[in-house]
């Protein structure tokens, strides 16, 4: 049998643990250094807190690394020289061609969508945001290129109509690490066949903005608006103005009520809006500074301040 394959794990949120976690364990794999982002102040006392890969390597006892700038830690790039192969999942950062060229086999990234469709930061949220049935798990040789390396292994996975950014995240955090298990012997024993990218089907999904979840009524589709709210929850989360208070949205349907563009109907103690096509009734909402309600319970506290109720810029 072959030696283990020395490997450095690059990655920093807890979607990566599951990933780490499979390497750590693994018998065809000697875990030589975990590389990660710095702590970061965090909570209302801005204490300095760990990211979970730092802490899982913590609590394992495996070599770790914090750093800012992986192409400029010079002394840590000699110490992983004799890498074998290097394994990205949301790190944060991007690896320059000096970096890249290390590792006897090469650098791999774990990708959460089909490549190339979605290359970028926030595949998950993309494939919610344009109603797709089915993503998946690739994992692609890198190159300087965003995303744009030679795939070495893909799986896909059903996206199924209740899903959100939430319970999606969730899945793919864990097919990564199956498709981890399946991947590693093939790369062990030589086994893997490499398919270049088609330029023609790529696709882009650019970071989140947090401005990105504000509801256009009058533009958006009914459709349109329950894939931004999948694709927005919980973070940044889809809102929308009610007589110029700010609703952040936890729950909607689709509305039976015939409604145009904007037009609020409020009959029944339900938020009814109607949309470019269709309506929807927002069922659960939030307001700033308060704890998230039914739509009945937020229109009786406003209803002492309102008598009739619109949808506002801001």
């Amino acid at each position: 049998m072959q030696d283990k394959l020395k490997v450095v794990f690059f990655g920093t949120p807890e979607f990566s643990v599951p990933s780490l976690d499979v390497l750590y364990n693994s018998e065809n794999i000697d875990l030589i250094k975990v590389v990660t982002m710095p702590d970061r102040p965090a909570g209302r006392g801005k204490k300095l807190q760990s990211p979970p890969v730092a802490l899982y390597a913590k609590e394992n006892n495996i070599p770790l690394h914090q750093t800012s700038n992986i192409n400029n830690d010079l002394d840590l790039l000699n110490e992983i020289a004799n890498a074998d192969f290097f394994l990205v999942i949301a790190f944060a950062q991007f690896l320059n061609d000096k970096v890249l060229n290390i590792p006897k086999l090469g650098c791999f990234n774990i990708h959460t969508s089909l490549l190339p469709k979605y290359r970028g930061a926030a595949p998950i949220q993309y494939a919610l945001l344009n109603g797709d049935s089915v993503t998946g798990v690739t994992i692609q040789k890198m190159v300087k290129k965003m995303d744009a390396g030679d795939i070495a292994y893909s799986k896909e996975v059903d996206i199924s109509d209740d899903d959100t950014s939430d319970t999606l995240f969730k899945k793919l955090e864990k097919e990564a690490a199956i498709s981890l298990c399946e991947f590693i012997p093939l790369l062990r024993d030589n086994k893997i066949t490499y398919k270049k990218q088609d330029e023609s089907l790529v696709s882009f999904a650019p970071t989140i903005k947090k401005l990105d979840g504000k509801i256009d009524f009058h533009n958006e589709s009914a459709v349109a608006i329950t894939n931004k709210f999948k694709a927005y929850y919980p973070w940044p989360g889809v809102f929308f103005y009610l007589n110029n208070v700010r609703v952040k949205v936890h729950e909607i349907t689709n509305s039976k009520i015939k409604l145009n563009p904007g037009e609020v109907h409020t009959d029944m103690g339900e938020i009814n809006i109607g949309c470019k096509e269709g309506s929807l009734h927002f069922k659960r909402v939030q307001v700033d500074g308060k704890k998230p309600c039914t739509d009945t319970d937020l229109l009786r506290g406003l209803k002492n301040k309102y008598s009739s109720f619109e949808v506002t810029n801001e």
